[in-house]
């Protein structure tokens, strides 16, 4: 259910300027690895890399942690970001989505007078994550765009996926596209997981993946999703082959 802001009119101050705010999600239960968001990659805690990026990006008035971990939020904050609360123990478990996560963020600072302009979400496990990323993912937002965020293809046509069926049998998901070329099926797009652009208003108001959603398309070979020990390892590989390069 759509869950609506709740402007403090007591401290809510109208701002001269735009005020922007970056909030970096990162729960202390990571199950499937351990620990993930301040593990060390390449010597550095991964949440470090994002918190990097969008303190360089030049977007940012505030970069905010949102942890119910205390020793994530001093790692967050040795990083240069801000820990102004702790998330509550029913927004950290492993069921809850991020968008209630941004929204309790957000309220957070409407209550203590600080309305964004705009507010970008952005993942602690995206260390391939540019400032030229999220430059351009604001540059999307305009009055017929209510969210900008990372995308990319996926790298086989989705078209002409196989599942086994319950009694272990092989069967196309599609079979109507099975034996069609490549070349003549729609390339389908994913969510990329690194960032979300949007107004504080949108935030609260509108859906990520609605019709009035822009997806910034990103190179596949600087995606990688960070939620097994193989996808550790490869990412682990990704970053040494790359050292000192642009992707």
């Amino acid at each position: 259910m759509t869950q609506h802001m709740t402007t403090n009119t007591t401290t809510s101050t109208t701002l001269d300027k735009t005020y922007r705010v970056a909030i970096i999600p990162a729960r202390g239960g990571s199950q499937r690895i351990p620990r993930k968001n301040i593990r060390l990659l390449n010597g550095k805690p991964l949440i470090a890399y994002s918190i990097e990026t969008a303190l360089s990006s030049g977007l940012f008035d505030e970069v905010i942690v949102s942890t119910d971990d205390a020793e994530i939020a001093q790692i967050a904050r040795d990083c240069g970001a801000k820990t102004p609360f702790l998330r509550p123990a029913n927004l950290a478990d492993h069921m809850t989505g991020t968008t209630p996560v941004m929204q309790h963020a957000l309220q957070f600072l409407i209550n203590e007078g600080k309305t964004p302009n705009e507010a970008c979400l952005i993942y602690a496990t995206c260390p391939l994550l540019t400032t030229e990323d999220l430059q351009q993912g604001l540059a999307q937002l305009n009055q017929t765009t209510s969210f900008c965020f990372s995308a990319t293809t996926f790298d086989f046509p989705i078209q002409r996926a196989l599942h086994i069926t319950e009694n272990g049998e092989l069967a196309p998901m599609f079979p109507e596209h099975i034996i069609k070329r490549s070349q003549d099926l729609v390339e389908a797009i994913h969510d990329a997981g690194q960032f979300y652009w949007a107004s504080t208003q949108n935030w609260f108001d509108e859906e990520i993946f609605g019709p009035k959603s822009k997806p910034l398309l990103l190179p596949r070979h600087r995606i990688q999703d960070v939620d097994t020990e193989e996808d550790w390892l490869r990412l682990t590989q990704i970053m040494t082959l790359t050292s000192g390069q642009t992707l």
